[in-house]
């Protein structure tokens, strides 16, 4: 069976994703410049009250993911809000400045976060390693899933380099980026995944964007079976 999780960028994002059947999503916010740490009274409204599995993006600012010693105080205090607030798991992820996995910050997030579960997220797509280098720092971390497009612009590109990575270590491979109801099948077939991630995103006339519950029950529809 394939895990679906729906990108919603906001409450209304999230209600169409549970209208669409997703049952589990990952929250944030400013989903234009890449995703940034959704609102407690959002967190609370998709665990709570939607009662989705709800997995948070903490990602303080956008830019470069090498963040500084007030910026990572910052990112503690968000990860033990969501712990509070009873979020499934925590998204998140930790670069050196040579643009290498930092295992020694994403370890100390991950202990923090316990019991939550911890995705390492696309911050693995702009590391100058070799992926299954990478991927190896990122199970050393303990982190248990890995959200990559395969260190290319889309999934559906980088689907060789996501097979690479399936089955290597005990984290779980997480393909996004790109991933559309139109390709999802056979990204899943070739790859061997088990998990997908996608926003299934329209943008509204005032040009804000938004989850589709069409385009989420169509690719629940194309994925079921597999």
């Amino acid at each position: 069976m394939i895990d679906v999780e729906i990108c919603c960028n906001s409450r209304a994002s999230a209600e169409a994703a549970k209208e669409g059947g997703a049952s589990r999503i990952e929250l944030c916010r400013n989903l234009e410049v890449g995703g940034l740490t959704p609102a407690d009274e959002d967190i609370d409204y998709c665990v709570n009250t939607l009662g989705l599995r709800t997995h948070v993006l903490i990602r303080p600012r956008e830019g470069n993911f090498c963040y500084t010693e007030a910026e990572l105080m910052d990112i503690n205090l968000t990860i033990k809000r969501c712990k509070e607030l009873g979020v499934h798991a925590v998204v998140m992820g930790f670069l050196t400045f040579d643009g290498c996995i930092d295992a020694e910050v994403t370890r100390r997030m991950v202990q923090l976060a316990a019991p939550m579960e911890v995705t390492f997220h696309r911050a693995f797509d702009e590391a100058l390693q070799d992926p299954v280098e990478a991927l190896w720092q990122v199970a050393s971390a303990r982190c248990d899933r890995l959200l990559t497009s395969g260190q290319h612009f889309s999934a559906e590109l980088g689907r060789d380099t996501i097979r690479s990575l399936v089955g290597v270590t005990g984290v779980k491979i997480l393909a996004g980026g790109g991933v559309t109801p139109y390709n999802v099948r056979e990204l899943v077939e070739y790859t061997g995944i088990c998990e997908v991630h996608a926003s299934c995103k329209t943008t509204l006339p005032d040009g804000t964007l938004q989850t589709d519950p069409e385009l989420v029950r169509e690719l629940l529809q194309n994925v079921s079976g597999l």
